[in-house]
């Protein structure tokens, strides 16, 4: 049967249009049972506490629950390639973060693309790192680390979380930058990390504003200075390491991606939910308390930090020449 072209055409224009309506619907109806974010860390460090904040707001705010699964391993790997080979449906979402920036490059053989197979949602918080000494290291500001580093070349010793860590690659940038030859020590997580370094074991860590505010509070250790651009409301007397060193910034940060074809409407549903929260005064000041900041934005807002820390982690990476244990 031959159909005249203005109703051929007439029918495709119908198609379009009802598939747009129902994807519209869904994102509108979105969600009709409980939705999982899967977190790649064990609970109760900062990565889980992000995502039970934004998940709590989400249930709260959608009436269906957020369920928070923790799948730690392979430092966050396991759970991004569960989120990935998920159905993209919005039912399944991924506590996105810098590990995964940096794990882009750190991991040679990854059966994923984080940028390629994530789709960006919206960031929920970004916290600086601390760059602390024990109290018996003779310095109290980063010029004075620098020419005792300098005058004792392979003698400080450099903890971290583990290699390929935030503050891992937050001490190489710094190496980088300024040429000191440090010897780093890796441990498994930041509190062992943190407690030779109150023991004395190693001289300087660069660790997570959640994990050391207590320490630097209570004059356990002793801060140099934060590693974001701008000084932390936490912590308002440290300076910033970029105040000595041009140029310098590392972050920790956190957000919600989801698989790749997940529908739009759902995606940008979630992007106004979650910057809803992010402006909410009690969510804003539990993020406050963690040492961060809200990280408001669009999805392409959020993908695009995604895309420029995964290629400034990756020269780090790279220059180090770090391997995953």
């Amino acid at each position: 049967m031959n159909f005249p072209r203005r109703r051929v055409l007439h029918l495709a224009a119908s198609a379009v249009a009802v598939a747009t309506v129902s994807r519209t619907a869904r994102g509108q109806a979105y969600p009709t049972r409980p939705v999982r974010i899967i977190v790649g860390f064990t609970p109760g460090g900062t990565t889980d506490i992000a995502a039970r904040l934004i998940g709590q707001w989400l249930s709260e705010r959608l009436g269906q629950q957020f369920v928070i699964e923790n799948r730690p391993g392979a430092g966050s790997n396991i759970a991004a390639e569960a989120a990935i080979n998920a159905s993209p449906d919005g039912y399944t979402l991924l506590l996105v973060g810098a590990p995964n920036a940096i794990n882009a490059t750190l991991y040679e053989k990854l059966n994923f693309d984080f940028i390629r197979d994530i789709a960006p949602v919206g960031g929920i918080i970004r916290t600086a790192l601390v760059m602390q000494v024990n109290p018996s290291v003779p310095a109290t500001t980063v010029p004075e680390f620098i020419a005792y580093a300098n005058a004792n070349p392979g003698k400080v010793n450099m903890s971290s979380a583990g290699i390929g860590s935030a503050p891992h690659v937050a001490g190489e940038l710094f190496k980088m930058m300024t040429g000191l030859n440090m010897v780093h020590v890796p441990y498994r997580g930041a509190s062992p990390s943190l407690s030779d370094l109150i023991a004395g074991q190693v001289q300087v860590t660069f660790e997570s504003m959640p994990s050391s505010i207590g320490y630097v509070r209570a004059g356990t250790l002793r801060a140099l200075a934060v590693t974001t651009a701008e000084r932390s409301k936490a912590l308002p007397a440290i300076p910033t390491v970029g105040e000595f060193v041009p140029g310098y910034e590392a972050s920790i940060w956190y957000g919600v991606g989801a698989p790749k074809n997940t529908p739009v409407p759902i995606i940008d549903k979630l992007n106004r939910e979650i910057n809803a929260g992010l402006a909410d005064p009690k969510l804003h000041a539990r993020i406050s308390e963690l040492g961060g900041v809200p990280l408001e934005g669009s999805p392409a807002e959020f993908s695009t930090l995604i895309s420029k820390e995964t290629e400034k982690w990756g020269k780090v990476v790279k220059a180090s020449g770090a391997k995953p244990e």
